[in-house]
């Protein structure tokens, strides 16, 4: 039910209080921080708007009306009343800006974030973190469900209601172990065989599997074969390729230690363009403010 207009101005019954405690339109303006002028056309309007006369104006100063002394004390519960809300909504606020709860795919959360939220702890060390490592699909649908401030992905569609920012770029590499035959070939393979070929993979919905997929798809590559085994982890998959189950595509961030110890071999892919972008995401229309924002910012910056 809409409130009646004579209850709908509270900074007006404020100034009253003002005036009825420092005596002077003048002194409660400048408590204000309004001029005079505006502060006396404001207390005209409440007095219209309330049809009564609420002040005694003279040179010397202004003084309440019986009726005014009245009103005032009405108001004064009035104004207390949303001194509290407004101290309430305060209190939340810094509490919900004191935490701040993150959705990554395994990528960004094993590989880039750690160093980010390291920097974001620096600038706000009593921030509480939580960071909650998912694939792209379950980062949209935590954000959807306002289960998340905010993501980053690495698939290469944007899911629905979700606003993006490419924050870093990251290149797909083709691994195998350095018995596979695949390791011997100077020359790489080609998109028709790496599509033919059962891989170590993560789960359908996977921002890797997809831009993997996708690819494929660019290049005219039809069927892709079905992985010989679904792994929900990067460590997982390449404890498994070490082991000779079989190639996989994995983020050149995460295979780096592997490659250049020899535990595993990148193998070329011609004509296939494994280069990705990593995006952060929020829910279309909501603006980034706080710990979410700093973050942003900062993954934009070292990204």
């Amino acid at each position: 039910m809409p409130l009646p207009p004579q209850v709908t101005d509270l900074s007006s019954l404020d100034l009253l209080l003002s005036v009825a405690r420092l005596g002077s339109i003048g002194q409660a303006a400048a408590e204000h921080r309004i001029s005079q002028p505006a502060a006396s056309a404001r207390l005209r309007h409440l007095e219209r708007r309330l049809g009564l006369t609420l002040l005694h104006r003279t040179p010397r100063g202004s003084a309440l009306t019986p009726t005014g002394a009245l009103i005032a004390d009405w108001a004064r519960t009035v104004v207390d009343a949303a001194d509290s809300f407004a101290a309430a909504v305060q209190a939340l606020r810094v509490t919900k800006e004191s935490r701040l709860t993150v959705a990554a795919s395994q990528t960004v959360a094993e590989y880039l974030l750690p160093a980010w939220l390291v920097a974001l702890r620096v600038r706000q060390p009593d921030l509480a973190v939580t960071l909650q490592a998912a694939n792209s699909a379950e980062v949209a649908a935590r954000l959807l469900a306002d289960r998340a401030d905010l993501g980053f992905v690495e698939g290469p569609d944007l899911p629905g209601g979700l606003d993006a920012d490419t924050v870093a770029t990251d290149r797909l590499t083709v691994v195998v172990a350095p018995s596979h035959r695949w390791a011997r070939r100077r020359r790489g393979i080609t998109p028709t065989e790496l599509a033919a070929a059962p891989l170590v993979a993560r789960e359908a919905g996977s921002g890797t599997r997809r831009a993997l997929e996708s690819a494929l798809r660019e290049q005219g590559v039809g069927e892709v074969a079905a992985p010989i085994l679904e792994l929900s982890s990067t460590t997982a998959i390449k404890h498994a390729v070490g082991a000779g189950s079989g190639p996989a595509v994995l983020s050149s961030l995460a295979v780096s230690t592997e490659l250049a110890a020899g535990a595993l071999v990148a193998v070329p892919v011609h004509g296939l363009d494994l280069r990705r972008r990593l995006r952060a995401v929020w829910p279309a229309g909501r603006q980034l403010t706080g710990p979410a924002r700093d973050l942003h910012a900062i993954a934009r910056r070292h990204g």
